[in-house]
């Protein structure tokens, strides 16, 4: 089964999206990546889907990459009298944490983190930003504040703290226990919430001990200041626009994303690109052209993966979500002008063998009668380096290794294909032009590009590039034993 696109789909399951059958015509419709959220259902719940994903991946013969997304520590205001109370804006409320219920002048906050980060000045944004209050006076258990956008607010209601650093880890109590049961239960990527700097992503990584990649959030202004840091420290990241769009300006988060993903490429880390992609669809078999420009302006950008939340996970149409973002991505990426802002945008720093080895093979597939660039690799790192360059050859991601070929399926262009390990360079051409005529991207008339490594088997070590034909009768004769 062979992607007709480069960029990958990620797909959010849930009570819409639970059972085999769903889960495969998910995929069959164009999902390569399953997100199981955290922060909704059970760990039982969790593990059937997660059981269902891979029954799905061993009836089709193709890796599929899983997504644990951990919720991270919520802040909320305490229960209030009546369960509401209205705010006026110019009016003064005040937090503390007292347990008594709110009404309109004050509410607990049960969160002396965000008393001790507090200044005058600050900006409190309840209920996604909805109500708005401005800190006029403060300590180390309550805050003083007018309210600049009033409107009704409710029991347990959630606060963004957007202009400052909140003393508080990335990881709550629940988090640490979902995380190691992600990692037990054998999920690819795990994605952490509430990354405000890269020491956040220090005890993630620690805990996941490399049984799952790590992929951080970025839905906060300080992780924004700080995103060269924690990319650096992340395996991947995820554009999170909802949170973004709520503590920054919403006419920031475009300009914001475009940063971002350029970064990410640059980087040769993957990329996801989140939040209210297709929302209509939740209730609409069909999306906005708004939405559908959303979709298109993150393809052109370049990113690796755009992702379906409560469209899959919650909404009427979920296969349906699906391949809109399918049809979309076909046609963006037909479109002359893609490639013209994505080779316009390509930029990377090329220090080692194996920046240069996949340099050359791009230039070669694209100038020359080249059907597909094959890359044999242990960790991923090769693949992930082509992907790079944005070729406009088709990528085969070939491994030995499932694990690897799983976290390839969120790289842009990636086919990913298991073999079995090599001893030879001949065994890896081989092996390479059978997948190229398996999966339909040569015929044995044509050429592909293979690159490996010597010794084989060992990761980083990626030294050598091959022009080679799809019949291994010439193979054989150009490689005798």
């Amino acid at each position: 089964m062979r992607r007709h696109r480069n960029v990958k789909i990620v797909a959010t399951l849930g009570p819409a999206s639970s059972e085999y059958d769903t889960i495969r015509a998910l995929f069959e419709a164009g999902a390569d990546v399953f997100r199981l959220n955290m922060s909704h259902g059970s760990h039982a719940d969790h593990k059937a889907r997660y059981d269902a994903i891979r029954k799905v991946e061993a009836d089709l013969g193709r890796p599929i990459a899983i997504l644990a997304d951990l919720q991270g520590p919520k802040l909320r205001v305490g229960v209030f009298d009546g369960d509401e109370a209205e705010l006026t804006e110019g009016q003064k409320f005040r937090f503390d944490l007292d347990d008594a219920p709110g009404d309109a002048a004050r509410v607990q906050l049960p969160h002396p983190e965000i008393f001790a980060a507090l200044e005058p000045g600050s900006q409190l944004l309840v209920n996604d930003g909805k109500i708005r209050l401005k800190v006029e006076d403060c300590g180390k258990d309550f805050a003083n504040c007018v309210v600049t956008v009033g409107g009704t607010i409710s029991n347990r209601k959630g606060v963004n703290v957007p202009d400052v650093v909140l003393p508080l880890a990335a990881l709550s109590d629940k988090d640490r226990d979902d995380l190691e049961f992600a990692c037990e239960l054998g999920v690819d990527w795990l994605a952490l919430s509430f990354v405000q700097r890269p020491e956040d992503m220090d005890e993630a990584r620690k805990l996941a001990k490399g049984r799952a990649a790590v992929l951080a959030k970025i839905e906060k202004p300080a992780a924004v200041r700080a995103f060269p840091e924690i990319l650096a420290v992340s395996d991947g990241i995820m554009v999170a626009r909802g949170d973004l769009g709520v503590e920054l300006p919403v006419q920031s988060v475009p300009p914001i994303q475009k940063r971002l993903v350029r970064q990410c490429r640059a980087a040769a880390k993957p990329v996801i690109v989140a939040t209210q992609m297709l929302e209509s669809m939740i209730e609409s078999p069909v999306p906005t052209r708004a939405e559908v420009s959303d979709v298109a302006n993150a393809i052109y950008e370049g990113a690796d993966a755009v992702m379906l939340s409560a469209e899959s996970a919650a909404g009427q149409y979920p296969i349906e979500a699906v391949q809109t973002m399918d049809h979309v991505a076909r046609s963006v990426e037909t479109d002359t002008t893609y490639r013209e802002v994505i080779e316009a945008s390509r930029k990377a720093d090329r220090n080692t063998v194996a920046d240069g080895i996949v340099a050359a093979a791009r230039e070669i597939a694209e100038t020359t009668d080249i059907q597909a660039i094959c890359a044999h690799t242990q960790s991923g790192t090769t693949v992930s380096l082509v992907a790079r360059e944005r070729p406009r050859t088709p990528i085969i991601a070939m491994s030995p290794i499932p694990t690897v070929l799983r976290r390839l399926c969120l790289t842009w262009g990636t086919h990913c294909v298991a073999t079995e390990p090599l001893s030879r360079f001949r065994e890896a051409v081989i092996t390479a032009a059978r997948a190229a005529r398996d999966f339909e991207f040569a015929d044995e008339t044509q050429q592909i590009v293979v690159t490996a490594g010597v010794p084989f088997n060992t990761s980083g070590t990626t030294n050598i590039l091959r022009v080679a034909t799809c019949d291994e009768r010439l193979i054989s004769r150009a490689d005798p034993e």
